[in-house]
């Protein structure tokens, strides 16, 4: 292993706080580039599937099953 110990490893001769905070930001930020398009085309469908249950109930006949 490259370093003594977990602490060693942690501290990092003193630039760990910053070396780590940037493992944290990129990490929160790949997290948001994978996460809101996931969000936002699950609210997209959520949405259609709504459009038509109601333009289906306002034609009066019953909307097909979407899985």
């Amino acid at each position: 292993m490259q370093f003594e110990s977990w602490q060693a490893l942690w501290h990092m001769a003193g630039h760990g706080p910053f070396v780590w905070s940037a493992y944290i930001i990129a990490l929160c930020t790949l997290g948001a580039i994978i996460g809101m398009p996931l969000a936002r085309n699950r609210r997209f469908l959520a949405e259609q599937r709504g459009i038509e249950r109601r333009r289906a109930a306002r034609a009066g006949g019953h909307s097909p099953e979407v899985s």
